[in-house]
């Protein structure tokens, strides 16, 4: 397609053809068909299309915020010669000039580059888009190759140990599907399924119903983790405050699941993850964590702490002007409570029975953290 440029070469061209036929003058009738033959030139040299193949790798394709991650883009020409072209590949709003010299046929060319990872979030990265252009910049045409692939921006985390929950389980304590499967309390009968250990079938109410039917057995000795955000709009007024508090997040429910004890993280729009511990739960929590943003909800942040379901520990994430006292108002529901707070303005005296920790990072999070651990 034409440039601005060489829209305007063509319309001056015209005006002059027109004005020398119009005049009797030949001069400007010359300059002008100059002019189109130009632009017509430039037309025909875009017009070809070259076939390239484009293969991109991201290099990790998970990475926590501000964590380098590289794009590998390998440009092989299928076709005859390629000149004449430059390339940008996308990566999220930003673009990456890739330097496509002359391409012989069958010739390639592979270029790393840093992709940005300072904002979390899901960051499309591709496809490229190869620009065509004439030397004199009249016309221009721009091609896809490739498909578009995704980076993964989650939130950073630090090392955090696991604050005991202050109280004593009874193995015959509260159970739920959601807890832990087991070997130490009964919860419910189900129907059997392949896997199933044999002494787990419960025999009456399998003649009874002329189905197998199993004992579900769970751990109900592990308490339950659980952290709430406060995520609505108002109270981040600075962009890099909540996404301190998102690796806040991230970094209590991690500690909490390696250590293979069951996480549930909400904020005031819903449950944002709820699974039941071990390893593989980090990489659900990183990877739902991910898509959290400030969005207007229905509930403050003590409105979903009066909503949770007691027992265990509960660690409140939320700005410096923290509601501490409406949180301390629901202590005895839980075993130990911590409020976080990020970048306070001041200092603020601790509720009984509520834990109270001020943190302008990561490194004074992990210390502010160790200190309340070593106090126990």
């Amino acid at each position: 397609m034409l440039t601005p440029l060489g829209w305007g070469t063509a319309a001056v061209s015209a005006a002059l053809y027109a004005a020398g036929w119009w005049l009797g003058y030949p001069e400007p009738a010359v300059l002008a068909v100059a002019g189109l033959a130009a632009v017509a030139a430039a037309a025909l040299w875009t017009l070809p299309r070259p076939r390239l193949e484009v293969r991109r790798e991201i290099a990790p394709a998970k990475v926590g915020r501000g964590e380098p991650a590289v794009g590998v883009l390998t440009v092989t020409n299928a076709g005859r010669g390629v000149r004449g072209v430059t390339a940008r590949d996308a990566a999220g709003s930003a673009e990456v000039a890739v330097d496509v010299p002359r391409l012989r046929p069958g010739g390639g060319r592979t270029v790393t580059y840093r992709l940005p990872t300072d904002r979390r979030g899901r960051i499309p990265v591709g496809p490229l888009r190869l620009v065509r252009a004439d030397p004199l910049r009249l016309a221009r045409r721009v091609r896809e190759y490739g498909e578009p692939q995704v980076l993964l921006v989650r939130p950073r985390t630090v090392p955090l140990s696991l604050l005991p929950s202050g109280r004593a389980h009874h193995l015959d304590g509260p159970t739920s599907d959601r807890s832990p499967a087991g070997t130490a309390t009964f919860h419910a009968l189900r129907e059997y399924v392949v896997g199933d250990e044999l002494r787990h079938i419960h025999w009456k109410s399998s003649a009874r119903t002329g189905t197998l039917m199993v004992r579900q057995l769970v751990d109900a000795s592990l308490p339950t983790t659980t952290v709430v955000l406060e995520a609505r709009p108002e109270s981040w007024p600075e962009p890099d405050d909540f996404e301190l508090a998102v690796d806040a997040v991230a970094s209590v429910a991690t500690a909490a699941a390696r250590a293979n004890f069951p996480v549930r993280v909400l904020t005031g729009t819903g449950p944002v993850a709820d699974t039941r511990g071990g390893p593989e739960d980090v990489e659900v929590l990183l990877d739902r964590l991910t898509a959290v943003a400030p969005e207007p909800g229905p509930r403050s942040t003590v409105d979903v702490v009066r909503r949770v379901r007691a027992g265990g520990s509960l660690v409140v994430v939320a700005p410096g002007d923290a509601e501490l006292g409406r949180v301390a108002a629901v202590r005895s529901r839980f075993d130990r409570i911590v409020v976080l707070r990020v970048r306070p303005s001041g200092p603020a005296s601790a509720p009984p029975g509520v834990h109270v920790l001020d943190f302008g990072d990561l490194d004074a999070l992990a210390e502010a953290w160790r200190r309340l651990g070593s106090a126990r």
